[in-house]
């Protein structure tokens, strides 16, 4: 199991990602429009290293929903490979079996 405060702090980046999204999208779309002047384009990119850091989508890591795992992660299913295999082996997914040969 995780540490609890990274968990928690992965949690807060995720909601200053959802609720910054629509300002860092404006503000790129005039950074990288050629057309608008080079003064305009600074200044938002000034607007933009204003905003805080955890709300890039970059900051957020992808973390085990049952053991809060960061590495080993399978996006599909949103769980780490040890969590996977002890899921699989109680029969908590469906479709997925267990191979022997």
């Amino acid at each position: 199991m995780a540490k609890t405060s990274s968990v928690e702090k992965n949690n807060r980046r995720r909601k200053l990602v959802d609720q910054y999204a629509a300002k860092r999208k404006a503000l790129k779309d005039i950074i990288m429009d050629q057309k608008l002047p080079i003064e305009d384009r600074f200044r938002a990119q000034l607007k933009l290293a204003a905003l805080p850091r955890n709300s890039a989508k970059s900051r957020i890591r992808n973390r085990c929903e049952v053991t809060g795992r960061p590495r080993a992660f399978y996006r599909k299913l949103k769980v780490s490979r040890i969590a996977l295999r002890d899921l699989g082996n109680s029969g908590a997914i469906p479709g997925l079996v267990k191979s022997s040969w």
